[in-house]
Parts: structure tokens; sequence; C-alpha cells
């Protein structure tokens, strides 16, 4: 079964940084309804933007993708999990949008926190506003836009 970004916390209010939710479902419902104020405040460092996605990610728990193992350590990076059986690390954004993102991974949350808001955004406002190259902005929003068309969720297609 695939790794799904949706996923329930025991029926409990949990706080993921800053954040109070009871489920976190897809990557417009987890930046989308924030405030700019509470989106630069959750998502200020890289750690906290890993922990989120971690938190995320692994809300049902961590099975390994190279042998099903359900068992875990902490990984070589922050936020990993390392395998027992195998000893393979994956980290937080392995398999997720963030996957081999060229730009900083706050400031790839704050591209998708503004192309959630307003989808037609041009290419060009994005590279202006976040001071990232064009060609970067309009190939991330190509793949923030193909997230939000398809299921939504964080986890790309055909990496599960």
């Amino acid at each position: 079964m695939p790794l799904q970004f949706c996923h329930e916390f025991d029926n409990e209010n949990i706080s993921i940084k800053r954040m109070d939710v009871k489920r976190v479902v897809k990557l417009k419902e987890l930046i989308g309804q924030l405030s700019p104020d509470q989106f630069r405040h959750s998502f200020s460092s890289r750690e906290e933007c890993l922990e989120i996605l971690a938190h995320a990610k692994w809300a049902d728990g961590y099975i390994c993708r190279n042998c099903g193992n359900d068992k875990y350590c902490a990984g070589g990076s922050p936020f990993s999990r390392r395998c027992t059986r195998c000893k393979k690390d994956e980290s937080a954004t392995a398999h997720t949008i963030f996957h081999h993102c060229r730009i900083d991974l706050p400031l790839a949350f704050e591209m998708a926190y503004m192309v959630c808001g307003a989808p037609s955004i041009p290419a060009l406002e994005l590279s202006k506003s976040l001071e990232t190259r064009h060609t970067t902005c309009l190939n991330f929003k190509k793949r923030i836009l193909h997230c939000l068309q398809s299921d939504g969720n964080i986890i790309r297609a055909g990496e599960a």
C-alpha cells in the first residue's frame, strides 16, 4: 500500500510546530489554510519544514520501501528514518514533491503556499517575489500544480 500524505493522528488533536490540526490531509489543506503570518512562523527553517513533512509522511507509521520492515531508527540526516533490517535511509522529502528540489525547503514551501493560494500566479511573479530563477520557479510550479490537479497528495505519482 503506498504511503499517503493524508492520515489520521489517533483521533486526537496534536500540535505540529505551532499548528493545531486533527488531520493533515493534502498539500492544500496543510498550507493553504494558514494566514501568511502563520505560514512564515511555521515554515521558517529547513528543520521545521522537515519536521512537519516527516510527521505528515509517516503519520500511520514507517514501512521501508526496500524490504517492507516497519522498524526504524534515526537516519543520517535530520528527520530521516533508517530501516533496522536493510539499513536503508529514507529522508522526509524522499518520494514527495520536495524530493530533489533545487531550492531551499522553506522557499519551496513558500512557493507551494503561493501556488495553492493562487494557482494562476505567473512563474515570473514567483521568481521576482522569491528572488529565484524563473526556470526554477516554472519547473517547481509545474510539480505543485500536477500535485494539486491529481489527487493532491504530496507523495509523487509513480513514487509509491
